[in-house]
């Protein structure tokens, strides 16, 4: 189940709100500029789907995103708990950084959680399966795919640079909560 908590940079393990339902956790991120939206499939999408299948059973809500945004590039990344490199490629984007321009995601399956630092406040965010989220450029954030990741994502780009983190040298990540095993799914 997706799930929103804001917490003040003050106070990393009390939540001020924590939201599930959809409508109030795009409600809460609009407020900051982030966009979530639920995507539904237009054909079914089985494990071992080619890249092709995966965008074709989202072409429509793809081409939206793209026609509004100017998007240049949509790819899909798959990481599984057996990949050989998922510690390193956890630890890559754990720090507090931003990127130069908006970062969307859209999860296809599995999960991951993003954890953006927007002024005082700290939204956490696990999006799930059908959760597209789109974050700002030079938001302040950090990203958990966990210690067993397991996630199929829709990535969109501009530049074929845009998705280089600027890390900020903060220790703000390590204050707060981390993507466990068990936390999703």
């Amino acid at each position: 189940m997706s799930r929103l908590r804001i917490f003040s940079e003050e106070a990393p393990t009390l939540p001020l709100l924590v939201a599930s339902k959809h409508e109030q956790i795009s409600e809460q991120l609009a407020k900051i500029g982030v966009r979530f939206e639920q995507w539904q499939a237009s054909a079914p999408v089985t494990p071992g789907a080619t890249q092709a299948d995966v965008m074709a059973a989202y072409r429509e809500d793809i081409d939206r995103i793209v026609a509004e945004k100017g998007f240049r590039t949509v790819d899909v990344v798959s990481i599984s708990p057996a990949h050989p490199d998922r510690e390193a490629m956890r630890r890559k984007f754990l720090d507090e950084h931003f990127h130069k321009e908006d970062e969307v995601r859209f999860f296809v399956a599995g999960a991951g959680l993003f954890t953006l630092h927007v002024g005082t406040l700290v939204y956490e965010i696990l999006c799930e399966q059908g959760d597209l989220i789109g974050v700002p450029d030079s938001t302040r954030h950090w990203f958990d795919m966990g210690p067993e990741p397991y996630f199929v994502a829709i990535r969109f780009f501009t530049e074929p640079d845009g998705w280089v983190g600027h890390f900020t040298g903060t220790d703000w990540a390590q204050k707060f909560p981390r993507f466990e095993v068990g936390q999703a799914r």
